[in-house]
């Protein structure tokens, strides 16, 4: 072989081992879509997709808030990739560490971001991870048929999603530091579900409500329907001057939001009653109940049903 041949056979096997090296080194997460919706505040708006619908972990509402010294992250998406795209953006705009990761609540499309924070990236220690005092039963109950359920919709793209519960609970109230900002955390009783949670940043007057506020995207039930009523009234109180709801556009007419998704919330649990009264059965009362509401909210058709199918029983007992 000439010195030539083999300065170009090295040429060509470093070309190898470098292509080899690009192939297997992991890919950096592409981030996701945020905007400042109040000074220091960031959200992502979820898709409005349904589980069944080409769902891609992406349906929630995601955000974080930025004091002087540290970071909150407020749900993080339905999948661990998902929740590696929210920290990529997140890091886009600051470095400063993250001290606390707050579930809303415990549906999975809230929650399979978690482990994509919990673990330190440089910036700062391990972040708490904080959740309404009934959030990690809630999860235990339910791990196995969430993590089944993901796998079937996402195939490999679940890959590094667990559910992680939190340590760090809260009974009724608690009041985090950012630096120079602070937020009010509230557990609620049940509504949406047993342990929602809500997050109101006293600086800008923006609420997280989490799931106990959808617009545009119908509500879900997997709670108590009365008593998300009842916590509906209490939500109104709040001087809150901007909204993030678990799913729709943030707002600045809270009362307004709140009232359109009571009067959906109300008219099915009158629609049920009426149905059980004539002794329809449940599938019939899946055609009729809510049907006025048909026009205002996506995803009505599918959601709808699944409410029914859940109160239906319930109210049989009354």
């Amino acid at each position: 072989m000439s010195v030539a041949d083999g300065v170009s056979l090295l040429r060509l096997l470093a070309r190898s081992l470098l292509l080899a090296a690009a192939t297997c080194a992991p890919l950096a997460a592409q981030p996701l879509q945020v905007e400042q919706v109040a000074p220091g505040v960031y959200v992502h708006l979820g898709q409005h997709k349904d589980f069944d619908e080409d769902y891609d972990g992406d349906i929630a509402n995601t955000g974080f808030i930025i004091g002087t010294e540290a970071v909150a992250v407020i749900d993080t998406g339905g999948s661990y990739a998902v929740g590696m795209a929210l920290k990529e953006a997140l890091r886009r705009i600051t470095q400063l560490p993250v001290r606390y990761v707050i579930n809303t609540h415990g549906h999975p499309d809230h929650v399979f971001g978690n482990a994509a924070f919990l673990k330190s990236d440089g910036a700062g220690g391990v972040p708490q991870l904080i959740g309404h005092a009934r959030l990690p039963p809630a999860l235990a109950a339910r791990r196995e048929p969430y993590l089944r359920n993901l796998t079937k919709q996402l195939g490999a793209g679940a890959e590094g999603s667990v559910l992680i519960a939190p340590r760090h609970t809260v009974q009724d109230h608690l009041t985090l530091d950012l630096g120079h900002r602070k937020l009010e955390l509230t557990a609620w009783p049940g509504a949406h579900t047993d342990n929602d949670l809500t997050v109101f940043d006293a600086a800008t007057g923006t609420l997280f409500s989490g799931d106990l506020l959808f617009i545009a995207r119908i509500p879900s039930i997997d709670g108590d329907v009365k008593g998300w009523l009842a916590v509906t009234q209490q939500l109104k109180k709040l001087a809150a001057a901007l909204v993030v709801p678990g799913h729709g556009p943030v707002t600045r007419d809270k009362n307004r939001a709140l009232d359109r998704q009571a009067d959906y919330l109300a008219t099915l649990l009158r629609d049920v009653r009426a149905s059980i009264r004539r002794g329809d059965d449940m599938t019939a009362a899946m055609t009729t109940a809510a049907a006025s509401e048909r026009t205002r909210w996506q995803l009505f058709d599918v959601v709808n049903r699944r409410n029914v199918n859940l109160l239906f029983p319930l109210l049989e007992w009354e």
